[in-house]
């Protein structure tokens, strides 16, 4: 049975991507540089702008911005080519990664926040080091380096809002990350999760779902029907002229 397209929206998005078998897929610092390498000059490649990541020893993370519909084909090219590598240099055969890449549609600003924070502190809450800044493969440790950070980061939000303020990017990164928050704004924020979806949601049908309700219960009714239908918590908010988080309460209030 084939597999069904992704959604590709333009917009920002959160990858994972892990060895197969939880297997290690960096196991010295070339590997790591190399992987990095390979990040940048895809990057550029397919106009993407990325936001931040984290490369740990058996998986890694991305917070990156896509203009045109090419996600799948920049994560092919990244991952085929990391693979090629790391089979060559390690003599081995079959497959490097964990079956498709997991990617998450990021659509409220606040858990974009917070995103880029849990990225980059994957290395603290794994032990792995003491302090963040003693991480060297992160985007972490360049927005802190003294050098000049590396191009494909130059258009991050990191950098196009704290500029060289070392102390505002320490202090924005380290804020401690609520779990239970983390949670909560991913639901809100109603990420279209790479879904196997045909077709994508239409802002014109969602309209007509709403067309001639002025009775609150009967918009929340619609709300819960709108969602069961595949239309993004998101889109809904923007039709009805609310925020997105008073959508999400009341899909909220409706599952207890």
């Amino acid at each position: 049975m084939s597999r069904k397209p992704r959604i590709e929206l333009p917009g920002i998005y959160h990858i994972i991507n892990r060895g197969v078998e939880q297997r290690v897929v960096f196991k010295e610092p070339a590997d790591y540089e190399h992987f990095e390498e390979l990040l940048c000059f895809y990057a550029k490649s397919y106009n993407i702008t990325i936001h931040n990541y984290c490369l740990m020893s058996n998986h890694y993370h991305l917070l990156i911005e896509i203009k045109e519909e090419n996600l799948s084909k920049f994560m092919r090219q990244l991952n085929m080519n990391y693979a090629i590598y790391f089979n060559k240099k390690y003599k081995r055969v079959g497959h490097l990664w964990q079956g498709r890449f997991k990617s998450w549609h990021v659509t409220d600003e606040a858990y974009f926040y917070t995103l880029m924070r849990y990225i980059e502190q994957n290395p603290l809450k794994a032990n792995v080091v003491k302090n963040l800044e003693a991480y060297p493969y992160s985007s972490y440790h360049y927005f802190l380096n003294d050098k000049e950070i590396p191009k494909c980061l130059k258009d991050s939000w990191i950098a196009a809002n704290y500029k060289d303020d070392k102390e505002a990017i320490e202090a924005f990164i380290t804020t401690p990350v609520d779990n239970t928050q983390l949670q909560e704004l991913k639901i809100a924020s109603s990420l279209i999760a790479a879904p196997n979806i045909d077709k994508r949601p239409k802002i014109e049908d969602c309209q007509k779902l709403f067309q001639n309700i002025n009775d609150m219960k009967e918009r929340n009714k619609q709300i819960l029907k709108a969602i069961e239908q595949g239309f993004s918590q998101h889109m809904i908010a923007k039709v009805l002229g609310i925020s997105q988080q008073a959508v999400y309460g009341v899909v909220k209030r409706n599952r207890k």
